[in-house]
């Protein structure tokens, strides 16, 4: 079922402890199952939707990966900022599953605070 399987992750370290937990766990799991994988850190959230894109592009030439994580956190300041950066976010994702016939899973975070997160 996992055999020969290659995963994209794509993190934001922006928070980098909680980020930090969240690859962590994703790692497990793929490990666990043998999955393949690689690593890119883009600055924030919103970049995890184009840089997925970019790489999307050379995986449908090269079948360089089979699926992309999206790991990262946003969480909700005292501006309109949280909401478009979690929309979007999302949104982005979303549009490059459908787009590209790609399994993205997305463990972006959208959260009040620390604690929560």
């Amino acid at each position: 079922m996992f055999t020969n399987k290659k995963v994209l992750l794509v993190c934001s370290p922006y928070y980098k402890d909680i980020t930090e937990n969240l690859l962590k766990g994703a790692l497990g799991v793929l490990k666990s199952y043998s999955v393949e994988y690689k690593i890119i850190n883009v600055p924030g959230a919103l970049e995890i939707g184009p840089s997925i894109k970019i790489y999307s592009e050379k995986m449908s030439q090269n079948n360089l990966f089979d699926g992309c994580i999206a790991l990262g956190c946003i969480i909700r300041g005292e501006t309109y900022h949280f909401e478009i950066v979690s929309n979007e976010s999302a949104r982005a994702l979303s549009e490059l599953s459908i787009t590209y016939s790609l399994p993205i899973g997305n463990g972006i975070l959208t959260v009040e605070n620390k604690d929560q997160a």
